[in-house]
C-alpha cells in the first residue's frame, strides 16, 4: 500500500455559526470545497468528501461519503474517511480551511517517510502551533479507523482531542518552533467559522 495516495475534506458539520452550510461556501463562483479538492490533487490521487448531504454532490468527480456513526461530530466522519481510503497515511482537512500549504505538505510528507525508514512511524502527524493543537491539515494512519469507531461506540466524549488523550496511540506533534523554522503559512489553520471570517477572508483576496 502507498503511503500517501489519499486525502479527506470533511464537510458534515452543523455550520451554527455561519448560519448556511459550510459545503456550500462560494468564492470567486466557486466553490470552495471543490477548490480545497483541486490544490490537494497537486500531492493526493485519491481524494474523498465527507458529508451529511451526498445530494449536494450528484456531479461530483470526487468520491463522496456519509457517517456511517452519526451525530458524533468529525472523528465520525474520520473514522469513515479512513475506511475509504487507500494509502497508509491519509490527510485530512475541513471544507472550510481555504488555505493549503503546498510545501509544508511535502514537508510531512518527507518527515513521515523518515521515521517509516527508521523504523519509527507514528499513528498521527499534526502540529501545535498558536497556542493550540491543531487536528487537522495533518496526517492519520488508515489503521486508526477500528480504534475510533471503537472509542465512538464505548467512549463518553467524542472530541479528537479526548480520543488523542485516552488512546494509546503515536502521535508525532510538529511544534510551533519547528513549523516557524520552515517558514510555513500559519494561516492553513483558519477555519471560516461566521460570516465576519468569511468577509474579511474575501476582502483580503
Amino acid at each position: 500500500m502507498d503511503n500517501f495516495k489519499s486525502a479527506v475534506i470533511l464537510a458534515g458539520g452543523k455550520s451554527s455559526r455561519m448560519k448556511f452550510d459550510k459545503q456550500c461556501l462560494v468564492i470567486n463562483e466557486k466553490k470552495l470545497i471543490f477548490e480545497i479538492c483541486e490544490r490537494l490533487e497537486k500531492h493526493f490521487e485519491d481524494i474523498t468528501i465527507v458529508s451529511n448531504k451526498k445530494e449536494y454532490y450528484k456531479d461530483c468527480k470526487y468520491k463522496v461519503v456519509s457517517d456511517e456513526i452519526k451525530d458524533v461530530g468529525p472523528l465520525g466522519g474520520m473514522a469513515v474517511g479512513l475506511g475509504e481510503s487507500i494509502s497508509e497515511y491519509v490527510y485530512f482537512i475541513a471544507c472550510d480551511m481555504p488555505h493549503i500549504d503546498d510545501k509544508y505538505i511535502k514537508y510531512m510528507k518527507s518527515k513521515i517517510e523518515k521515521d517509516i525508514e527508521n523504523n519509527v512511524g507514528f499513528d498521527m502527524y499534526i502540529c501545535n502551533v498558536g497556542g493550540n493543537t491543531q487536528f487537522f491539515q495533518g496526517f492519520y494512519k488508515k489503521d486508526l479507523e477500528d480504534c475510533i469507531n471503537n472509542y465512538l461506540i464505548y467512549g463518553s466524549r467524542r472530541s479528537i482531542k479526548s480520543f488523542c488523550e485516552q488512546s494509546n496511540k503515536k502521535i508525532k506533534i510538529i511544534e510551533e518552533d519547528e513549523f516557524k523554522k520552515q517558514n510555513f503559512k500559519e494561516d492553513i489553520f483558519i477555519n471560516l467559522n461566521t460570516q465576519v471570517d468569511l468577509n474579511l477572508y474575501k476582502n483580503n483576496l
